[in-house]
């Protein structure tokens, strides 16, 4: 039995998601934050949030960073330690070109000297724990070969690699025989991730990679909130028991939306991204009617005609 872990998105797993589910869901080992980065030489505040403690109570939380340098990293691990932190993990994998163009994510492929940088501040934190979330390259499939020489004679606890260019973003199939090479040569513990949908699929990722250390999940947990509950249980949940783990969920947000987001309009507009994902777990047509209602009676009453799971 794998551990799990839970990959952070911009927008979803917030602390409030995270907090709700790991109550209603479970299943997770690890829960990752979206990545906190500076702005104008200062960390952003709503990252500031997302990583307090007082909002992640109980919750087995890394928090997430992404940096072009190795300066930028210092200022993080300064913010992250006073709250007491001892483990963050690096983003290297982050595909968009709003942070690739600027050297942070993946951008970070193409430029081992900074790489270089980043590890020696690593080396130099003793009393931290750090991991890396990488891609094979940004547009070529074997640019992790410069990078992961570097990454191998840096203190790590682990790698997790998605085997996509971040050129491709989320698109065409995972790259398998780069990441059988990579994990070939990887000295550190492996996590995989990348187009985790179902039970089957992490069967299959368990079968195809004996060695790895854990899996990471971001799109099929949010799909499907209960995946990995339903792996470490060894028991898939009947269709009611689906749906009313996911109407739970909802509660808790909306009631933890309504504490901090004035206005029902802005609490409308954030409760329906928790159901983005949804489609292929509760079908086309009642995620159809949850995204047209225009206004929050008639979004509310949709919720609750949500009943039963829909191929």
């Amino acid at each position: 039995m794998l551990p799990i872990h839970f990959a952070p998105l911009q927008g979803y797993t917030e602390d409030c998601y995270r907090r709700i589910h790991h109550d209603v869901c479970g299943g997770v080992d690890c829960y990752y934050t979206p990545f906190m980065r500076l702005e104008h030489g200062r960390v952003r505040s709503k990252d500031l949030r997302d990583v307090n403690p007082e909002n992640n109570l109980g919750v087995p939380i890394v928090p997430q960073v992404i940096v072009r340098d190795g300066t930028e990293l210092d200022m993080l691990i300064a913010t992250l330690i006073p709250m007491g932190y001892r483990r963050i993990d690096l983003n290297m994998g982050c595909p968009f070109p709003l942070q690739t163009n600027h050297g942070r994510g993946a951008g970070l492929m193409v430029k081992p000297e900074e790489v270089r940088g980043i590890c020696d501040r690593i080396a130099q934190h003793e009393e931290l724990q750090f991991s890396v979330k990488m891609r094979i390259g940004l547009n070529q499939k074997e640019e992790w070969k410069n990078i992961l020489p570097m990454l191998n004679d840096t203190p790590l606890t682990h790698i997790t690699l998605h085997p996509r260019l971040a050129s491709q973003g989320y698109k065409g199939e995972v790259d398998s025989e780069a990441f059988a090479a990579f994990a070939e040569a990887c000295r550190h513990p492996l996590i995989y991730n990348g187009d985790i949908h179902g039970i089957n699929d992490i069967h299959r990722i368990e079968q195809a990679y004996p060695g790895l250390h854990g899996i990471m999940i971001g799109r099929g947990l949010l799909a499907r909130p209960t995946l990995a509950a339903e792996y470490k249980e060894r028991k898939v949940l009947t269709d009611r028991e689906l749906v009313e783990r996911i109407k739970r969920m909802h509660e808790l947000l909306a009631e933890a939306y309504s504490r901090f987001i004035p206005g029902e309009s802005q609490q409308l507009m954030k409760l329906r991204t928790f159901w983005d994902y949804l489609e292929p777990t509760i079908g086309r047509k009642p995620w159809k009617k949850i995204h047209k209602a225009g206004n929050m009676r008639n979004y509310l009453a949709a919720v609750a005609d949500l009943r039963i799971y829909q191929q």
